[in-house]
């Protein structure tokens, strides 16, 4: 494919650093060091210009791009870049990454002929809230084509090891000292392992409670720390949620701003994040959640190990860079994607995503699940598969809500639904394998 990704920031670099491998990649900016830094490393064209002059396109006239990207840290300038390029050049495909949500209610998109507006800060304060409807759990996905979820769950310090069976989910990947792998069979769990479930939610619920025995059962108390745009978006949807909120932030201006935001319904509280009295003086000690959603990703982790010397059981902090992913979860903290983080996922997944298979990564893009449906009148309907002679993979296919494993030759029926997981290194040729089918 011919791509061309509209700014050179981290987001833009780390889909350049991606996509460039088996496609033509333009990146433009105007920043000369953040290209040159880019071109070091990453087979791509380099471009500087400005991504809102549309002489800036002028190489690319009698090109065909498959897909363009604005990526700029700026909404206007990715919407005018849209806009402007669209103009100018035959795109097939348009993806946007817009800071503020209340773009999200307008038709924008439609006007503009965007196939897909990306809204980072909203999905990581979405990561965020999902947790209080899920609070034993580190993370929960959702999928289009099913109801089934898959959850995470961090297994308490004080567990007994022992091999855990059940008939109610699958559990499809774990993750032990930094390391992922995906059990074939039954496995011994062990203290501190992130056990990745796979299921109808309410059967996991009423499991996944043998495993992590600390945290409560319902979250009302919550605690965040960062009062900037992603503070404010969390404390918003947990507002929704009406649950009690105490927001601290250090900057003065930046508290009288989230106080205007909110509406004066959520404690606002100044400091300067130094001293470690505030969780005594303002009774964060007593919180059911802790949530360090600053864009410095040490300072989160030092909020979240102080938290937990406090002893609140539920503890998260935003990861703005995967340095950090595997050194949070070593220390038992829950790690939920920061907006830079979200949106290369989410682009990614998008670019990698059909009308027919879904495909999503997790446990830090250690693992990536595909979805296949047979949709009615599909060529699939009826036809005979085999299972992928691929190792450190599971593929199941889902049939009246009841999951089976893919084992054996199988005739597919109509709204059968093919779920393969497997690890980031084998994922190319399962992903081969769904597609061809």
């Amino acid at each position: 494919m011919n791509i061309i990704i509209a700014g050179a920031g981290k987001v833009g670099f780390h889909l350049a650093k991606t996509l460039c491998i088996g496609h033509n990649v333009t990146v433009i900016d105007q920043n000369a060091q953040a290209l040159e830094r880019i071109q070091e490393s990453l087979d791509i064209l380099p471009l500087q210009g400005d991504v809102e002059d549309i002489t800036t396109y002028d190489n690319f006239l009698q090109t065909h791009i498959d897909l363009f990207i604005a990526v700029t840290n700026v909404d206007n300038v990715n919407l005018v870049a849209t806009l402007v390029a669209d103009t100018a050049l035959d795109i097939n495909k348009k993806i946007v990454r817009l800071q503020k949500s209340h773009f999200k209610n307008t038709p924008i998109a439609k006007k503009l002929d965007i196939q897909k507006m990306i809204f980072p800060i909203h999905l990581a304060s979405l990561g965020v809230a999902s947790l209080l409807d899920y609070p034993k759990a580190n993370n929960v996905k959702f999928f289009q084509y099913t109801d089934f979820k898959l959850i995470s769950v961090m297994v308490s310090q004080t567990f007994i090891p022992q091999v855990f069976t059940t008939d109610k989910f699958k559990i499809v990947g774990i993750e032990r000292d930094k390391k992922f792998f995906i059990p074939q069979n039954a496995v011994t769990l062990y203290p501190n392992d992130l056990v990745y479930c796979f299921g109808d939610e309410d059967a996991i619920r009423s499991e996944y409670h043998k495993l992590e025995i600390d945290t409560n059962v319902t979250i009302e108390r919550c605690v965040i720390f960062g009062g900037d745009d992603l503070g404010v978006s969390i404390a918003q949807e947990l507002l929704n949620k009406t649950k009690e909120i105490k927001l601290i932030e250090k900057d003065l201006e930046l508290c009288h701003k989230a106080d205007e935001l909110l509406g004066g319904k959520v404690a606002i509280i100044n400091s300067k994040y130094d001293t470690h009295d505030i969780f005594e003086d303002e009774g964060l000690q007593h919180a059911d959640i802790f949530i360090s959603a600053t864009s410095n990703d040490e300072f989160n982790i030092i909020k979240s190990l102080e938290a937990k010397e406090r002893g609140i059981k539920k503890v998260v902090a935003i990861n703005n860079d995967m340095e950090y992913y595997n050194l949070m979860h070593s220390l038992g903290i829950i790690v939920v994607r920061g907006p830079k983080m979200s949106a290369y996922n989410t682009i990614m997944e998008e670019i990698s995503t059909n009308g027919v298979v879904i495909q999503k990564s997790f446990c830090g893009a250690k693992a990536v699940v595909f979805m296949r449906k047979v949709l009615p009148n599909s060529p699939l309907a009826h036809k005979k598969i085999k299972p992928p002679k691929t190792q450190d993979t599971l593929v199941f296919y889902l049939r009246d809500e009841t999951l089976h494993p893919l084992k054996e030759k199988i005739l597919l029926e109509e709204d059968d639904l093919l779920i393969a997981f497997a690890k980031e290194q084998t994922s190319a040729k399962i992903k081969q394998w769904i597609y061809e089918l």
